[in-house]
């Protein structure tokens, strides 16, 4: 099949639906073998002039807070309402390790085996910027596939809440009542980019701890301003994915934040800037992958240098880059 047609047949593929086509499309706009980007190259083109007008969901959380349990309550809600919904993971873990990540599929019974549901690992990726580019060409490809609502979930935690942030219209923040300090493993920084967010676990003699953290949380917001957020206050509600109680809640509240986004104008910027994001990661993807390809043969001597101390980080960096013609 020559490239031309194996990129229509891809595209014809995704917009009728077709599972293993859509498994296919992604697996190819992942791949950074030099055939398979010119192909992706091709589908995301054709892909993308399909207007998107899907919700774009990221959900983030400490360890323990229960991600998985909620995105499985939540994205089952929302099928049993006729949406259909994607679920993707960016976790820079994948960058060290090299594999694959969402373990947390198999804690997302209903959801895994829902045909309205799709849910896909992040790619073992070389460095948290491919992870971004991939999944990034994945919700284009799950968007024209007629998935409505697609959710980015960081598995793990640090830079990787920026990232997904850049990728998503909204950012919810799951947050968890079970220590004194009901704030811990809470940055300011987070609290920045949360547009919703949500106390988890509010179920049981743990109802009134969850509700006193979200009192606490809500205090804690005042100290942190944001001018792009002038008209929208950040709602802390309480929930339980367990029973599903203030689930229907979160989703009113995310639906309320994009009426916000829309009817201010600031979904189209936003938009413009997702995809100016997408292209410094796209840059940062390739030129890595290029140096790592160009310098394969110096590597080991350069970084036997470095530790030796023979050469300082800095000089070797450059010499690198030289080697490569960069």
């Amino acid at each position: 099949m020559d490239r031309d047609a194996d990129a229509a047949g891809l595209a014809s593929g995704v917009r009728s639906g077709d599972r293993a086509l859509i498994a296919r499309a992604i697996t190819v706009v992942e791949s950074t073998r030099d055939d398979h980007r010119a192909v992706a190259a091709e589908l995301l083109r054709d892909l993308q002039t399909d207007p998107p007008s899907a919700t774009r969901l990221g959900i983030t959380g400490v360890p323990g807070v229960g991600k998985s349990t909620f995105i499985d309550a939540f994205g089952s809600m929302l099928t049993a309402q006729g949406h259909r919904v994607a679920v993707l993971a960016v976790d820079p873990s994948s960058t060290r390790s090299r594999g694959s990540v969402l373990g947390d599929k198999t804690r997302m019974e209903r959801l895994a085996n829902d045909e309205a549901a799709f849910i896909r690992p992040s790619p073992s990726a070389g460095t948290l910027g491919g992870v971004a580019r991939a999944t990034r060409e994945a919700m284009i490809v799950l968007e024209a596939a007629g998935y409505d609502v697609v959710i980015v979930e960081t598995v793990g935690v640090g830079q990787s809440e920026t990232t997904v942030a850049q990728m998503v219209d909204t950012f919810l923040l799951l947050a968890l009542a079970r220590t004194g300090d009901q704030l811990q493993g809470i940055k300011r920084g987070i609290l920045e980019l949360a547009d919703v967010i949500a106390v988890n676990k509010a179920d049981g003699d743990h109802a009134v701890e969850a509700r006193q953290a979200a009192r606490e949380l809500s205090g804690a917001l005042h100290l942190v301003t944001s001018d792009d957020r002038e008209g929208w206050r950040v709602p802390v509600l309480t929930c339980s994915a367990l029973t599903g109680t203030g689930v229907p809640e979160v989703w009113a509240a995310v639906q309320e934040h994009r009426e916000w986004l829309a009817d201010s104008g600031r979904l189209d910027r936003l938009r413009a800037e997702q995809r100016v994001a997408w292209l410094w990661d796209t840059l940062q993807d390739r030129l890595m992958t290029r140096l790592r390809r160009d310098v394969a043969g110096d590597l080991g001597e350069v970084t036997r240098r470095v530790e030796s101390g023979a050469l300082s980080a800095a000089e070797a960096a450059d010499l690198l880059i030289e080697r490569a013609g960069l």
